[in-house]
């Protein structure tokens, strides 16, 4: 957490008004206070608003480009490295990766061919009204498609069973406070 620095947009910069997804244009020269920098993206307040800006755009915010470790480099199966992809995706209004929140219900793997797989992800959101539900799961897409072998990955948004914190890892809890 950052919240005690103001920042000063360095250039124009692209960002997603949190929770509508909505996008926005930050122009140079604006005052930020970045309230998160996990996985890809940063989360800072201007305005009244938080926004999620992405991690490659880091040098707008005079900060690091936060990039992904290459996961096609690292060891594991398909299924290992999908699970490692969704703990880099994060809710912007909460520092907790979306799996330890709970809101991955099944990852399931199935073959296309001999090293061609189909990725299918049930998810949920901690609130069904959440404007950052497209926004979330176009980034699992994007991080899973990103896996070699990956050809088609679908995923899909629930609400039933609806999340509630017991849902979260004890290790979320922990991290917010509620352990």
């Amino acid at each position: 957490m950052f919240r005690e620095t103001a920042v000063e947009v360095k250039r124009e910069v692209e960002a997603a008004l949190i929770p509508s997804g909505t996008k926005v244009m930050l122009q140079p020269g604006t005052h930020v206070f970045v309230t998160q920098a996990l996985g890809n993206s940063y989360t800072v307040y201007v305005n009244g608003n938080l926004v999620r800006i992405a991690g490659k755009d880091g040098d707008a915010l005079g900060l690091v480009i936060l990039e992904q470790p290459d996961i096609n480099a690292m060891e594991g199966s398909v299924e290992d490295k999908v699970w490692i992809q969704l703990k880099t995706c994060f809710d912007p209004e909460i520092p907790v990766n979306i799996v330890d929140l709970g809101l991955v219900y099944a990852c399931n793997i199935f073959p296309l061919g001999k090293e061609d797989f189909r990725v299918e992800i049930v998810m949920t959101l901690t609130a069904p009204a959440c404007g950052m539900g497209p926004v979330l799961v176009g980034e699992v897409e994007e991080k899973t498609r990103q896996i070699n072998g990956v050809k088609e990955v679908k995923v899909e948004l629930v609400f039933d069973p609806p999340w509630d914190r017991s849902m979260m890892s004890d290790e979320a809890k922990l991290q917010l406070g509620l352990l």
